[in-house]
């Protein structure tokens, strides 16, 4: 997705959806929206449709899947029986391959840590994966693929992953580099950007 596309979803979504959009440049592209200093109209008020909507987009871009993995979550969330939906959609998202390697530090973005699995370089459990959305349970071991350890992406990965703020789900192995499910995630100690509970009262209508 090119970085003006993203600017435009951000200025409608929220400005910490992608990380191109934490940045001064984005900054800068919302000011020069402002023309002559000009008052902005206020909003107009959301129907509870639109908002509903406007929590989908945002978890569905913040975990970079498409709608049809997103509504295939929601699905199931609803469909499991003795489990809050919304609960059980943050654990399936959080659990994904592509997203434990981006809260692990390994990758800036979700979107860097889904190419970084497409091509080979984490291991679970000691064997290749190449499937970002690869579910992870209790016990499963991230780490990066031996063969990769050299390669210019994980270039001074030590020193980054020195302060990282490390999920309290998963131990983190700094001599190896690698982290450990050791729980699960709760969306009641999360701190999301969005409603998951307005994302499944959205797909209840249809």
């Amino acid at each position: 997705m090119i970085i003006g596309k993203k600017y435009k979803i951000c200025r409608r979504l929220g400005d910490r959806v992608f990380n191109k959009c934490q940045t001064p440049a984005f900054s800068r592209s919302i000011a020069a929206k402002r023309i002559g200093g000009m008052k902005r109209r206020p909003p107009k008020a959301r129907s509870e449709y639109a908002a509903q909507m406007l929590e989908k987009q945002k978890a569905r871009f913040t975990y970079n899947v498409s709608e049809k993995q997103f509504s295939n979550y929601v699905e199931k969330s609803r469909e499991t029986k003795g489990v809050n939906p919304a609960d059980f959609l943050y654990k399936s998202l959080e659990g994904r391959l592509d997203n434990v390697v981006h809260r692990m530090g390994f990758a800036p973005s979700r979107a860097f840590a889904r190419q970084m699995v497409s091509h080979g370089h984490i291991t679970v459990n000691d064997k290749k994966v190449n499937i970002p959305s690869y579910q992870l349970k209790k016990g499963d071991k991230v780490s990066i693929r031996p063969g990769s350890k050299a390669k210019t992406l994980f270039n001074g990965l030590n020193d980054k992953l020195k302060n990282f703020p490390m999920p309290k789900w998963i131990r983190f192995d700094m001599e190896n580099l690698s982290g450990e499910v050791i729980g699960e995630p709760s969306l009641l100690e999360s701190a999301s950007l969005f409603n998951l509970n307005s994302v499944i009262e959205f797909y209840s209508r249809t």
